[in-house]
């Protein structure tokens, strides 16, 4: 079939139709009125009535007086008249004009007071229903045309487009190509985004061939429509060499090819193609920047898209609120809330007015950081710049207000919402759930569905979780089983993840892990998410073979990428004791941030190995990334154990001074380390009478031990008199209290002191330990009888008590002061059975040993360790509450100091 070719300087053949149609209208000019009607011929007076009438149906058009014009349109219908084209066509423009389609209907119903209607009536009448928001209508009157023009198909297709039905636009496009009609170069970029937006890239290659025999690849806008249409379909490749063949390339074309770059996370190229652009001298514009930004921002490289802000700023290119609005949520997202903030102050200090996504992505930062009155400021701002109907802002407000504990306030702000959605629903039971409110939850809930709204998975989710952390685990589980029979809702990866938290929460760890592997089972797949939940129930001694079955899973969901889940990773391998795999990992990252530098250099001191650590903090440096206050604290710790005291008290002050980190307990509780392993107990004493804080039981207990390893009874009196203070009620606290009295001669203190009765078994001075022994946590008492009557078992605690070397002289200065009571009244101590059974229950006595303990490790054992890694060649790790142990050839990580 031979086909039109259209170039892109012709005029398209259909307006030359429309301008011809409208000219054949007679013009319609007013009778001056100084001719008096008497004078004018009958013929003459009935020939210009009807066009008199029509002047005055225009003159109220352009008025915007449309209720009068339809009157005056049922007149002439009175009197037998009709009016022309042209001007029923302006009475539908005028409809358009003013969005009113309540008269666009009454007009539509007058259709037949139109002398010899034509196509481009009823394509007006198609515009009118398209633009005034009655897509259905518009196509009807499409539907039953029996002359459709290119005009026509623009204007449905047009139609289509605004309401983004792009699928539909595809569907017209196929219908129209079968009724002969062929797309010109104005519609055709109509038809390739809605293959863009629905990736039908094959549709989209048909149409680039057409565009090439018909010969409309010589108009720009088109072949950038082509260029956009495969970079957003994901064919990156195909883009670009559809870029380098093009002729003529605008700045359209460059800001399409730089953003599919960055949609393809490929930021360097984009830059490379940015900085190409203006060496062939087109300088990119506000919206090029903003891509970039936007892309930098989304990828998680703030600092990178402030600093392109600030150039183009430097090149005399204002930020608009995009910009903005890109910056605020890319540090948001980031976890850089405070610097978000500060963003929007910045861009109101600007003049840049925000919008309803900018206002909605600060009060998020707000509702996460709880900070009240910085969102009730941005409520003002909502208000101010009228952006209260738009139903995310609302919804953002809704959650702010619930989080920082004002549900009251959050409920207005629900009530006064007119058009409510599902999320501000979801977001008014989340606030009620997860403030503890599941009562007031489940009344909305249940209005909901009488609202017409069926709750969704997110909302099941947050019924879920509301229970299950205000400890209701039972209703919990309830709700979860519902979800597919009441609710006939699909339980998605969040709705375990729900239950997963909600039993950590309430320090249920087995249970966690339990609800864990069932999710499995059902064939459900764990997200970043639930990673990051349950790893932290692995990172201990006794649960080292979870943590590699986690990282299995990891794996297997292709997870390794995400850099949060590594560095949970490698926190929990070393936790677990296995440092070297926390290593491996780390160093095969791809890209870290400081919390992988933290989580190894934190590792390595836990394992007693400063010299690593140190030496990590020196490479981390050298890469560009600045200590922050967890790295602070390990470092301290490190020059502690490397016995280098000006070095960590100088890292400390100048934490304080040259970067502005306040200090936390935890720094102030490893500066009381290092000076106290280094034997300066006064001046530690002193450190702590001058601390900003009030020091806690981790400070006072820190020079406690200093104190026994050192011998300073004085002080180890005065340490323990503070540890009672702070809780009365510890039995073990008042024990040892009891023991220091007696040892500094100080008996009648001792005697008089009263002690609290002991809680239960596992807060008393029984020691337990635990152990991992095929996948079962296995629990040993002190002078467990049960296990002394095994033959292998004693001969073994026999013969490590016959080995055991006495201690050097040194020992002898350390106060005997210990938490738990000597074999001689319980018995042989939880650990010593532990690390015996260990060691007969495995034909390879050289492999490692994990204990936990739930009080401090006495001296004695601690010695008895030491001895068996050196005779047997194994390595035992044990964590009690003082310190992280790791026996090895004899020594412990700790250097006898816990």
């Amino acid at each position: 079939m031979e086909k039109s070719v259209l170039l892109c300087n012709s005029k398209p053949p259909v307006a030359d139709l429309f301008k011809q149609e409208i000219s054949n209208e007679v013009s319609l000019k007013p009778i001056k009125p100084s001719i008096p009607s008497s004078k004018v011929p009958k013929k003459v007076a009935s020939e210009t009535a009807p066009r008199i009438t029509e002047f005055h149906l225009n003159h109220l058009c352009r008025n915007g007086q449309l209720k009068e014009a339809v009157s005056a349109l049922d007149s002439i219908a009175k009197r037998g008249s009709k009016v022309g084209p042209k001007t029923y066509i302006s009475l539908l423009q005028s409809c358009i004009d003013m969005d009113s389609i309540v008269h666009g209907r009454e007009l539509h119903a007058r259709i037949g007071l139109v002398r010899d209607p034509n196509p481009f009536v009823e394509t007006k009448l198609v515009s009118m229903y398209a633009k005034c928001g009655s897509l259905e209508d518009a196509r009807r009157v499409f539907g039953g045309m029996r002359e459709r023009n290119l005009f026509t198909w623009s204007t449905m297709i047009g139609g289509y487009t605004r309401e983004q039905r792009w699928r539909e636009i595809i569907d017209l496009f196929f219908w129209m190509m079968d009724d002969g009609i062929i797309p010109d170069e104005f519609l055709v970029p109509k038809i390739l985004q809605a293959c863009a937006n629905l990736g039908d890239v094959e549709t989209g290659k048909f149409i680039h061939s057409f565009v090439i025999r018909s010969g409309m690849d010589l108009c720009v806008h088109v072949s950038n429509s082509i260029l956009a249409m495969y970079a957003k379909c994901g064919r990156l490749s195909s883009a670009r060499r559809f870029f380098e063949k093009m002729d003529q390339k605008d700045r359209v074309t460059w800001n399409t090819i730089i953003s599919g770059y960055c949609q393809s996370d490929d930021t360097k190229e984009a830059l490379r193609l940015f900085d190409q652009m203006q060496v062939e001298g087109i300088e990119p514009g506000l919206i090029t920047w903003n891509i970039l930004i936007a892309s930098y921002n989304q990828s998680g490289k703030c600092d990178l898209a402030m600093e392109l802000m600030k150039k183009m700023e430097s090149l005399g290119i204002t930020p608009d609120v995009f910009t903005w609005t890109s910056m605020i949520s890319g540090f948001a997202q980031n976890n850089r809330k405070h610097v978000a903030l500060e963003l929007f102050r910045e861009m109101l200090l600007a003049g840049v007015e925000p919008n309803g996504v900018t206002v909605a992505s600060a009060l998020s930062v707000c509702a996460s950081l709880k900070v009240l009155l910085k969102g009730k400021e941005l409520h003002s701002i909502g208000i101010k710049i009228g952006c209260m109907g738009d139903v995310l802002v609302g919804n953002s407000l809704i959650d702010m207000y619930s989080k920082c504990g004002k549900l009251d306030a959050a409920r207005l702000v629900f009530d006064n919402i007119s058009e409510k959605d599902i999320f501000t629903w979801n977001s008014m039971v989340g606030g009620y759930a997860q403030s503890g409110y599941c009562g007031k939850a489940h009344d909305l809930f249940v209005k909901m569905k009488d609202a017409g709204i069926q709750p969704n998975v997110v909302t099941w989710n947050v019924m879920i979780s509301g229970y299950i952390q205000n400890g209701d685990e039972d209703q919990a589980m309830d709700l979860f089983h519902r979800m597919e029979t009441d609710g006939t809702i699909k339980r998605n990866t969040a709705s375990w993840n729900s239950l997963i938290a909600g039993s950590l929460q309430n320090g249920h760890k087995n249970k966690a892990l339990g609800i864990f592997r069932q999710m499995h089972s059902f064939s459900v797949r764990p997200n970043s998410v639930t990673l990051l939940s349950i790893l932290p129930a692995c990172a201990n001694l006794v649960a080292s073979r979870k943590v590699k079955e986690v990282h299995g899973f990891v794996l297997r969901g292709s997870l390794n990428s995400e850099l949060s889940v590594a560095n949970s990773l490698i926190d929990a391998y070393a936790k677990s004791g296995n440092i070297a795999c926390a290593r491996a990992i780390f160093n095969h990252l791809p890209s870290k941030d400081i919390i992988s530098w933290n989580s190894m250099i934190a590792g390595y001191v836990l394992h007693g190995l400063p010299d690593i650590a140190l030496n990590l903090l020196g490479q981390m440096r050298r890469l560009g990334f600045k200590p922050n206050r967890g790295t602070y604290s390990s470092i301290i710790r490190a020059y502690g154990l490397a016995g280098m005291v000006d070095e960590g008290k100088q890292t400390f002050y100048s934490m304080v001074e040259d970067n502005q980190i306040t200090p936390s307990l935890e720094h102030f509780s490893a500066m009381v380390d290092l000076l106290g392993r280094s034997g300066r107990l006064g001046e530690a004493f002193k450190f702590i009478e001058e601390m900003t804080i009030e020091p806690d039981h981790l400070i006072w207990g820190a020079l406690l031990t200093a104190c026994r390893v050192h011998g300073n009874i004085g002080l180890a009196v005065r340490a323990a008199e503070h540890l009672m203070k702070l809780d009365p009620g510890d039995f073990i606290a008042c024990r040892l209290m009891s023991q220091i009295y007696t040892l500094s001669g100080r008996h009648e203190d001792a005697s008089k002191l009263r002690k609290p009765k002991r809680r239960n078994a596992t807060s008393s001075s029984l020691g337990f330990s635990w152990m991992e022994i095929k996948n079962i946590v296995q629990t040993f008492n002190p002078g467990d009888q049960s296990m002394l009557k095994s033959d292998a078992l004693y001969s073994l605690l026999c013969s490590i008590a016959e080995e055991r070397v006495v201690p050097p002289e040194s020992c002898d200065i350390q106060l005997c002061v210990e938490e738990e009571e000597k074999e001689q009244l319980v018995g042989v101590h939880s650990e010593k059975l532990a690390i015996a059974f260990a060691l007969i229950g495995s034909p390879d006595r050289s492999r490692s040993i994990r204990i936990v303990k739930n009080l401090r490790m006495c001296r004695d054992c601690h010695r008895t360790a030491k001895l068996i890694s050196l005779r047997y060649g194994c390595e035992i790790y044990l964590s009690d509450p003082n310190c992280f142990h790791h026996f090895k050839n004899g020594k412990c990580s700790c250097k006898d100091y816990w």
